[in-house]
């Protein structure tokens, strides 16, 4: 006996695939891999007991089981539900698409207001660096931040050179915290920022950089880092870092990401 086997099986499968490798990726960045494994054991073994031995007693307490447990895999995963949405919603993609129907002088306004931003931000790290002060800028794109900014002190401030030195020189109570940048302006400053627990991360990096990774993997923020043991400057941007960077390769990543 043959299976009527067309174009749409062979579609449907590749997009399980797809969906499959994807869960597998979302897993693996999360420290889920080995739920994940033990979870698709479990269904192979329960689509094999009722649907291909049709085992009705196992079958059926096999049922009861996934049924209920749909509802705690939500439960227990509901923070790597909710960024895997959130990656399809922010796909850059997407993004540029919509900025092609933007009229040229929104544009060029936009491009102005970036640079009056960006400029404050790479001057003050050019300067920490040479002064080895430890330093940890957030700023936020698409993903609100409301829940980081809660953590710190609300600053409310034009973005300035000097402000943003202050905040991190050694002896300031706000040092130690990360400062966030939201529509134009310096938000807050000395907020708690999510630490990565990625195991990738080079020994060399501290618990600034971890915390800088766990921002951006849990959202679409940049987050600037200023090293203060050696005063190299990285960004950290998709849970990925771009390490020690010159003031001009910081203006130019910043511009890239932001415009």
């Amino acid at each position: 006996m043959f299976f009527d086997f067309g174009i749409k099986d062979i579609i449907d499968i590749l997009l399980v695939g797809i969906v499959l490798y994807y869960v597998y990726r979302l897993m693996r960045e999360s420290r889920s891999l080995n739920v994940f494994v033990g979870i698709t054991i479990f269904v192979v073994i329960w689509l094999l007991v009722s649907q291909v031995l049709e085992m009705k007693l196992l079958g059926t307490i096999l049922d009861k089981v996934v049924s209920v447990g749909v509802i705690a895999i939500i439960i227990i995963f509901q923070e790597d539900i909710r960024k895997f949405f959130y990656n399809i919603g922010a796909h850059q993609r997407m993004r540029r698409l919509l900025k092609l129907f933007m009229p040229k002088h929104t544009k060029d306004k936009n491009q102005e207001q970036l640079k009056r931003d960006i400029m404050p931000i790479v001057m003050a790290a050019m300067q920490m660096s040479k002064g080895k002060v430890g330093a940890l800028i957030v700023i936020e794109r698409d993903s609100s931040l409301a829940d980081i900014i809660a953590t710190g002190e609300v600053v409310n401030a034009n973005i300035n050179q000097r402000l943003i030195e202050n905040i991190f020189f050694k002896n300031s109570p706000l040092h130690d915290g990360a400062m966030v940048v939201s529509k134009h302006r310096i938000c807050a400053a000395g907020c708690i920022l999510p630490v990565s627990h990625n195991l990738d991360i080079p020994k060399e990096l501290g618990l600034r950089h971890r915390a800088a990774l766990g921002m951006s993997q849990e959202s679409d923020a940049l987050v600037v880092i200023v090293s203060e043991e050696t005063g190299g400057i990285s960004i950290a941007s998709k849970g990925q870092f771009r390490l020690r960077l010159s003031a001009e390769e910081l203006e130019a990543v910043l511009t890239e990401e932001l415009s």
